[in-house]
This record gives structure tokens, C-alpha cells and sequence, in this order.
């Protein structure tokens, strides 16, 4: 049976197919609600299907399917058949870390503590924190909120009356209530480790106000101590949710998912909403081998944080539906209120990771970073080529006065400053910045196609907004270059890029390293442009104090200028000084001109 025939055998079932290679080798494993509808779509002519898919399906040899009861399922056996097999092809996880749990042990007496190994004894575990810093904290807040022990003493009843164990420096300094010589009942020990697990399940409102009530009971009865003790745990309660409620309690238990894609990779973050506290927080990164849906790599998020958190909450938020239902969980797209702040929440987290992995690869591979922003560029400004090679021009002049270009040069996302050009206008009189930008857009080019034809740029960025694009692309059209090359404006003011033809800019993230690489070579345009133009206003500025001055010619000027270094200088000279020099008789018309101007 050939392996069409075999897959035209599918069932009309939800279930997790797999594919295989002619070694045996999995190499992709996914999930259907519909297993025969889903595979079909994967075998049909190579130009329907996109490039990294269609390398896939050419190494199938194989495939096999598992049928389930739903969709939910489905998921959860794709996430488990994933990490089994570790397939080629699919999703993976970009971070292999282990990721910190707060584990409260079993026992009499339980510890609190950090680990990154989940062992099946009968203890609680509660996490994984993406940040060790923050699980870390909560601990140290445990133990000076609740004086938990620290030892590994086995403590048992017994022993307490045996008087088997001597107190630690912890119990003499009233870290630790000492429950291994009685300070402590095993029944008060473990009402603060249920509170502890409480706290860790995002119950803190609740223990609050229990700990209101018992402190107004204490001062009615004139009990004091007990009171103050009560207000203590509370002020140390508010003291720490002061940090961590971010919503009003009104807002009920949700699970929260963010996801952004850039490049071949996603990245994403989870967050659980318990009382209007996030007591879980958790970001993930996933490399994209083939061509995946936002809602497909959404489902592979969700599968994953299931295997590690558990059963989701009933409200689910996220920022676009994902391809699998799920019995019992609603997920909602907010539009506005507290819920959408909380979406925007988990969306800057997953931006600050991706932003975080992006300036890890600039130092660790920078090579394969500048092909990622090349790529990146390419895709938002919708190039047909990768932009390897881009140039980009900047008029500078005061009022009209030494109107000049610069022409700056990038080659693989760097400077490239042996092709760097500078123009002097020529053909335009005044402040006109638009026939300037046609001017040198035309000479640039023109001259390229006579030297080097092969060498024409990806793309050109021109300084400016829509008129100056309007000219440049007049240049370029008469060159017959406009389907050549690529041309847009960065306008400085809102950072707007501008394409030829559309009113509108194009929206492209002000944090993307796409929209960087264009700033940069826009602001080193401006700073070549600038320095030209500065030198050249000074050498004019040279030649109309000096050379207008009857007797001053330019060796004159030259000597004047290497003895003194400067034409204020020469202002400031002794008629004597300068008659050293030139005579007195010049010297004295000399100064008399330049105090006149």
C-alpha cells in the first residue's frame, strides 16, 4: 500500500498523527480535530505548500495515527508525543532550563524551600517561577512572616518528648518558633504552612481579612499582644501584595497568554491571576522549524504550560483564539477594561524576552543576528530580495548656503565607509530640498549604471518624508530603476516610514531591530552630511573674511592662518604681531576690515 492509499484511510476523528523518514526516525508529530482532513492537506502539489514544509513532506515515508476523544486530548498527547520523540520538524522549546518550583515537603513538620527537581514524595510543589529572583523572595518572606524551620531534622512527636534535639542560632535570634524542642504545636506549625499554601494559590485577600478580623476581636477583649501580633502578620502581608496585585479583586481567577513571532521564532508569556495577584508567571521561548499558524504555535504554548501547571482556569485570556477548544475553559479576546490591561501586561513580558534573546544573539552570533534583522526588514517593508546592500540620503544647508548630500553605504547590516560619497549641488539654486534629493538620487545612479551596474542597491532610504520620495523615485524612474530597487522615506519627527504611493506609513515596531538598522543608517547619513557641510562653511567662511581684503592673497592667507590657527586670532592680533608678517602697511587694513566685519 503506497502511502497516499494509506493516508486516504485516515479516520474522520480527532487525534495526533505522526510522520516518519525512511530510517524510522519521527520527524513530525501533530494533532486534528478532523485526522483525515488535516494530513490530506499536507500532500498536494509542492507550490501550494511553503518552502520549509514542502522539504518536510518530501522525507515522509511513513505515517502513523493515534485516534482520542477530543481536541483537549489531542493537545495533551501531541505535547507528550513531542518531548517523547524530540521530532525535527515541530515546535521546540528554545530554553532547555530548569525552571525554580517552591516545594512545601511532607511531613510533621514541613519545610518551605526552593528546587528545580519535582520528586513524586507526597510534597507540594508550586510553580515554576521564570524568575528565581522573585521565587527566591517569597521564601525569605515565608520564613520571616512564619519562623519556618531551615534544619533537615527528622522531628517527630517522640522525639520532641524525648527532648532528643537542641535548639540552632535560628530559634535564639526568633527566626524559627523551635518545633523540634515543642515552642511550636504541630497544629499552629501547620495552620501557617496551609496559610503559606494558601498565599502560594493567590488566596492572600482572604488571609487578610482574616487577620482583621482576629486583630479587632484581640482589642475588644483588651488583648494586646495578641492584637499587635495579628497586625504585624498583616502589615507584612499588605507590605508584600503591595508588589504584586496589579488588578482589583473584581476582576476573578484567569489565565493570561501572550504571543509574539519574529523571524522564524515565537515568544511567549503565561500569566495566573488568582485574587487580583499574579502568582505565576512564566515566559517561553519556540523555535519555528517549519511554517506554523499564530494559532498553532498558540496551542503548542498552551499544551506546554498544561504539563506544567495543570488544568487551566475557566477564563482564558489571549490575544487571538487558538485552534484547539477546550472543555470547560472559555478564552476571551478583550477589547477593553482591566482584562485587556492584563493582556498588555503579558504581552510587554514576552516583548522584553524577545528583545532580551535578540541582544544575546547580537553578542554570541552576530553574523546569524544581522541575517535574523535583514530577514526582518525584508519582511516588513515587503521586499522581493534581502536588502544586503542599502544606501541612504541627507541634504544639509543654512538658508540656501552650501547646499550638499551625503550618500551613506550598508553592506550585511554594517557601515561600509570606503562607498560613502559626499555631492556638491550643482543645478539647484536656493532651499530647495525636494530638486537637491532628485539631483544627487540621479547623479548617484546614473554614474552607477555607467561604473557598476551590478552593484544598484536592495534598497534606498531616503531623509525625509512623502516629497522628497516623490522626487527620488522621479530620479530613479528616469533611470528606469524603480523595478530594480526598493525606496523608502524615514521621516524623522514620528520615525514614519513612507513607501512610493501610499498616503499612509507603514507601521513597523519601534523596538523592532529592523526599525533600528534604519534609524542607524539615517542618523549616520545626517552625521556625514553635517560634518561636510560644517567644513565647508567654514572654508567659505575663511575665504570672505580674508580673501575679500585688498593685498591678502592665498598665500598670504595661508601663512596667516598656520601662524595664528584661526581668523578670530588674526582679530585679536597686535598690529606689530601681524606686520611681522605681512607688513605694517597690510597689517593695518587687515585688522580695520575684520573689526568692520
Amino acid at each position: 500500500m503506497t502511502l497516499k492509499e494509506k493516508i486516504s484511510l485516515f479516520p474522520h476523528s480527532p487525534g495526533v498523527y505522526r510522520y516518519y523518514d525512511s530510517e524510522g526516525n519521527v520527524i513530525y508529530v501533530g494533532k486534528a480535530k478532523d485526522l483525515h482532513k488535516r494530513v490530506a492537506q499536507y500532500f498536494v502539489p509542492a507550490e501550494r505548500l511553503t518552502r520549509k514544509t514542502a522539504v518536510m513532506v518530501s522525507k515522509i515515508a511513513d505515517a502513523q495515527y493515534t485516534v482520542v476523544e477530543s481536541e483537549a486530548d489531542a493537545l495533551l498527547l501531541e505535547n507528550n508525543l513531542i518531548k517523547q520523540f524530540k521530532p525535527r520538524y515541530n515546535i521546540l522549546l528554545k530554553d532547555s532550563k530548569t525552571y525554580p518550583w517552591i516545594c512545601v515537603s511532607a511531613g510533621d513538620f514541613p519545610k518551605v524551600f526552593l528546587t528545580r527537581r519535582v520528586v513524586k514524595d507526597g510534597s507540594r510543589y508550586f510553580g515554576p517561577y521564570s524568575s528565581v529572583v522573585h521565587a527566591r523572595n517569597l521564601v525569605e518572606f515565608f520564613h520571616s512572616a512564619y519562623q519556618l524551620r531551615t534544619c533537615n531534622l527528622k522531628i517527630t512527636s517522640d522525639a520532641i518528648l524525648r527532648g532528643k534535639y537542641r535548639p540552632c542560632l535560628n530559634y535564639h535570634i526568633r527566626k524559627c518558633r523551635g518545633c523540634c524542642i515543642g515552642g511550636i504545636s504541630q497544629k499552629e506549625y501547620n495552620e501557617s504552612i496551609e496559610e503559606i499554601v494558601k498565599l502560594l494559590k493567590g488566596g492572600g485577600r482572604e488571609i487578610m481579612q482574616h487577620y482583621r478580623t482576629l486583630m479587632t476581636e484581640a482589642a475588644e477583649r483588651m488583648d494586646f499582644e495578641q492584637a499587635q501580633i495579628y497586625k504585624e502578620k498583616l502589615q507584612s502581608l499588605e507590605k508584600h501584595y503591595s508588589k504584586s496585585v496589579i488588578m482589583n479583586s473584581t476582576i476573578g481567577d484567569v489565565d493570561v497568554f501572550s504571543l509574539i513571532t519574529d523571524a522564524g521564532e515565537a515568544f511567549g508569556n503565561f500569566m495566573r491571576i488568582r485574587g487580583g495577584a499574579v502568582i505565576q508567571s512564566l515566559n517561553l521561548g519556540f523555535r519555528l522549524m517549519i511554517e506554523e499558524e499564530q494559532a498553532s504555535v498558540l496551542d503548542t504554548f498552551i499544551g506546554e504550560i498544561q504539563s506544567k501547571f495543570g488544568e487551566l482556569s475557566r477564563e482564558v485570556i489571549v490575544p487571538f483564539l487558538p485552534e484547539t477548544a477546550i472543555e470547560g475553559v472559555e478564552f476571551r479576546i478583550p477589547v477593553r477594561g482591566d482584562k485587556l490591561a492584563l493582556l498588555e501586561l503579558s504581552a510587554r513580558n514576552a516583548k522584553e524576552m524577545r528583545l532580551n534573546a535578540l541582544k544575546q544573539q547580537e553578542h554570541t552570533d552576530p553574523d546569524a543576528y544581522r541575517n535574523m534583522v535583514m530577514e526582518s526588514l525584508q519582511k516588513q517593508i515587503g521586499m522581493k530580495e534581502l536588502p544586503v546592500h542599502i544606501e541612504c540620503f541627507d541634504n544639509s544647508n543654512i538658508q540656501g548656503t552650501n547646499p550638499v548630500s551625503a550618500c551613506v553605504v550598508f553592506r550585511n547590516g554594517v557601515p561600509s565607509k570606503k562607498d560613502y560619497r559626499h555631492f556638491k549641488v550643482k543645478t539647484v539654486v536656493g532651499a530647495n530640498d525636494y530638486a537637491t534629493m532628485k539631483e544627487v538620487v540621479n547623479r548617484r545612479y546614473s554614474r552607477m549604471l555607467e561604473e557598476n551596474p551590478e552593484d544598484i542597491p536592495q534598497l534606498v532610504v531616503i531623509d525625509g518624508g512623502k516629497g522628497q520620495l516623490a522626487f527620488a523615485f522621479e530620479a530613479l524612474a528616469e533611470l528606469g530603476l524603480t523595478d530594480r530597487l526598493t525606496l523608502i522615506a524615514l521621516a524623522e519627527r514620528m520615525e514614519e516610514v513612507y513607501r512610493v504611493g501610499d498616503p499612509y506609513p507603514m507601521f513597523i515596531d519601534r523596538n523592532s531591530p529592523a526599525l533600528k538598522v534604519l534609524q542607524q543608517i539615517r542618523d549616520e547619513a545626517h552625521r556625514f552630511g553635517i560634518t561636510f557641510h560644517r567644513n565647508l562653511r567654514s572654508k567659505s567662511q575663511v575665504e570672505s573674511a580674508l580673501k575679500g581684503i585688498k593685498g591678502v592673497g592665498a598665500k598670504t592667507e595661508q601663512r596667516l592662518l598656520l601662524h595664528f590657527g584661526s581668523v578670530a586670532r588674526i582679530a585679536a592680533a597686535s598690529v606689530d604681531d601681524l606686520a611681522a608678517l605681512v607688513g605694517r602697511t597690510l597689517a593695518e587694513r587687515i585688522l580695520e576690515e575684520l573689526k568692520k566685519n
